[in-house]
């Protein structure tokens, strides 16, 4: 796990290359819909796509949506781009999905280092995005988010603002994760990482965000402490939030106390987000045992998401060492598949 965090500018790069000689769709479409199937760490690149190309100028027109289950919407016709992600190639959600998705476009590109998924691709004439194997499906964020941006920007879907603004966000990437990570990897005092860490030990992390800019960001954090430190997090978003959870941090006051709250903000989340957030810290500060506040790093909002990505990541990381736990197997998820797996 050190090693795939300390090498993430380097997969940006060649997450980058992937993409650009990745196949595309078989033919312009008229629409600008795109359906995304995949669970887990194989849905958080479009996750990030949708996010980011939702709060991105020049990329409004796009209508992407992500899925997370057995079956396709209703609304899927041959006229929807379609990509299935699995990093396996065996998530059986997704594979499901494939074989309803299918029957209603040939517009299908599937993102996977094979499996069964990649043998469904072939047999039925479907581009393949290879990525590398040999990684857990949330270490391979880069090659399930920057190939998807890429062939993207290659078919057209962002207009030239768009593009140069991608363009600049990775720049910005790239720069900051390969400043940081000699400091982030570190065990000095000055390591923003471990002390946000040292701070959730033992506590229980309840993440917010707004709904807007960093809503998957708040998910990759509580995925990734769930995962590699084998640690309860919790998270929700602004506004919503606002109108009906911050009114339960009055009981019970122990577990309360128990908790620490990261807020995650952007310099662009809405004005009466901004406001919302300073009322969020001086209402629950006193209710729990921490209040954080996190900015990413960037003139661009895609530099900002993956600077709050690599941070959080880091994080998690430490936060691993501290619980004593090995931050790379799951074996309560392989114990629940297995489970599943007996079940067919």
């Amino acid at each position: 796990m050190f090693d795939v965090l300390y090498r993430f500018p380097e997969q940006v790069k060649e997450a980058i290359s992937i993409g650009e000689s990745a196949p595309l769709w078989r033919q312009q479409a008229t629409s600008q819909r795109y359906a995304f199937f995949g669970l887990g760490g194989s849905a958080i690149g479009a996750d990030l796509l949708r996010s980011y190309a939702a709060a991105t100028p020049g990329s409004e027109h796009l209508n992407v949506s992500v899925h997370r289950g057995y079956h396709s919407p209703a609304w899927i016709d041959s006229d929807t781009n379609v990509v299935c992600s699995s990093y396996s190639g065996e998530t059986e959600e997704t594979l499901s999905s494939f074989d309803e998705v299918r029957k209603k476009t040939m517009r299908v590109m599937c993102i996977t280092t094979g499996g069964s998924l990649g043998k469904r691709a072939v047999t039925y004439g479907m581009p393949i995005v290879n990525i590398p194997p040999g990684y857990q499906p949330r270490c391979a964020l880069a090659y399930s988010f920057f190939p998807l941006l890429t062939i993207m920007g290659r078919y057209g879907a962002f207009d030239a603002k768009s593009v140069r603004l991608i363009n600049k966000g990775v720049r910005e990437i790239l720069a900051h994760t390969d400043e940081v990570r000699d400091l982030y990897a570190s065990s000095t005092a000055k390591n923003p990482a471990l002390q946000i860490a040292k701070k959730l030990v033992g506590n229980i992390p309840v993440i917010y965000s707004s709904s807007d800019k960093l809503d998957v960001v708040n998910l990759r954090w509580r995925g990734q402490i769930q995962e590699n430190a084998k640690q309860l997090a919790f998270g929700n978003l602004v506004p919503e939030m606002n109108h009906n959870e911050i009114n339960g941090w009055q009981h019970p006051k122990a577990k309360a106390k128990g908790c620490s709250v990261i807020l995650l903000r952007d310099p662009d989340d809405h004005k009466r987000n901004q406001l919302r957030f300073d009322a969020v810290h001086d209402i629950i500060k006193s209710a729990v045992d921490d209040v954080q506040t996190l900015e990413g790093k960037g003139v661009t909002l895609l530099g900002r998401m993956f600077s709050l990505i690599y941070l959080g990541d880091w994080v998690s990381w430490h936060l691993a060492a501290l619980n004593k736990v090995d931050p790379s197997p799951v074996p309560v998820i392989v114990q629940l598949k297995a489970r599943l797996a007996k079940a067919r």
